[in-house]
């Protein structure tokens, strides 16, 4: 990749693909000091083109193929190209100017494969491992840019990262359930007598609603982990986790009595905003 400076029109490009696509990442850079935040977005933009392959795909195949493209870019194959890929070249530029680790990015592509497949998640220590893998990494990385790594960090991003996952989960179930994609472990599903096709078909049952409630106790649990780990992190390092605040936020939200799990319920920009406003001037997240 060229030393030149990447365009601003790269920088403006993963600004408005995350704010598109990932409001509340996008909203908790609005948090962080410039120069850091350029990293973030690029970080972020990074995770939104992932993500999105399952969506722009109709056939696994095109999807790993973009998938191997990310991870030979990681491995140094791809350098002249990397250039007119605009979420590339602002990636490259953060590891660079923050030392950023690539394993972690290049594990995030790896973990993201079982989207493309129609395979069940098998168990809750899979669920946690893909977890860890992704949204927990990404808490990590971002905490990283905006302060030393440290195994405060590193404990507090894995905590933050499954409770964030989890709550993503059983918000995403209308969707997934409409196109057959099971991330709730099929392990809770047979504890509870709760059937894969019930799921598929958008049947609200009582075996069902005991599995949302299990993996909801099971994102309270990290939650609340992750919220009492904040104090042992640097304050600098704290606007990374400010998503931490929506997930409350979100979880309160889809743990309501009566709530019916198959109806999409997105949440305002505004209060999103107001959500990650209110954090960031929490003694949570200054003191």
């Amino acid at each position: 990749m060229s030393s030149a400076a990447p365009s601003p029109d790269s920088v403006t490009f993963c600004a408005d693909l995350v704010r598109s696509h990932d409001f509340p990442r996008y909203a908790a850079t609005l948090f962080a000091p410039a120069a850091e935040r350029r990293a973030l977005l690029a970080l972020y933009a990074f995770n939104v083109e992932i993500v999105r392959v399952r969506d722009q795909v109709s056939q696994p195949l095109p999807g790993e193929i973009r998938f191997q493209w990310w991870t030979d870019l990681f491995s140094g194959l791809v350098h002249g190209s990397a250039e007119g890929n605009p979420v590339a070249a602002e990636l490259l530029r953060a590891i660079r100017e923050f030392d950023l680790p690539v394993e972690p990015l290049s594990l995030l592509v790896d973990e993201h494969q079982f989207d493309l497949y129609n395979d069940p998640m098998p168990t809750m220590a899979a669920l946690e491992g893909y977890l860890a893998a992704t949204s927990s990494a990404l808490f990590g990385q971002a905490a990283q840019v905006l302060g030393p790594p440290s195994g405060a960090v590193e404990h507090l991003a894995r905590h933050a990262g499954l409770a964030q996952g989890i709550v993503q989960i059983i918000a995403n179930l209308p969707r997934d359930a409409s196109r057959r994609q099971l991330f709730l472990p099929q392990q809770v599903l047979a504890s509870h007598g709760c059937q894969m096709e019930d799921v598929f078909a958008g049947k609200e049952t009582a075996s069902l609603r005991a599995v949302l409630e299990q993996l909801a106790g099971e994102a309270q649990q990290h939650l609340t982990t992750a919220l009492s780990l904040l104090a042992d992190v640097p304050v600098q390092a704290r606007p990374a986790f400010l998503p931490l605040s929506q997930v409350r936020a979100d979880l309160k939200r889809l743990s309501q009595p009566g709530r019916d799990p198959f109806a999409p319920q997105p949440t305002s920009r505004l209060r999103t905003l107001w959500t990650l406003w209110r954090a960031s001037r929490s003694r949570e997240f200054t003191k």
